[in-house]
């Protein structure tokens, strides 16, 4: 997966499940570690970094932006 695949595929689970993306892609990731697939679970675990950077980087409810 090329890394702006994982970007995309990171916003993409933001819009779908807004606060519960991380959830979401933690699950997919241990459900692919159980079928062993190692590289589906690691192409997730990416994912989910990428989701915890974008989240960190939007402003909290009410927060003012410059």
């Amino acid at each position: 997966m090329e890394p702006i695949d994982t970007w995309r595929a990171a916003d993409m689970m933001l819009k779908l499940y807004g606060e519960d993306a991380m959830l979401r892609a933690a699950m997919r990731a241990d459900a692919l570690l159980d079928q062993g697939d190692t590289v589906g679970f690691f192409a997730w675990k990416r994912i989910a970094r990428a989701i915890d950077d974008l989240e960190r980087r939007r402003p909290a409810s009410g927060e003012r932006v410059n």
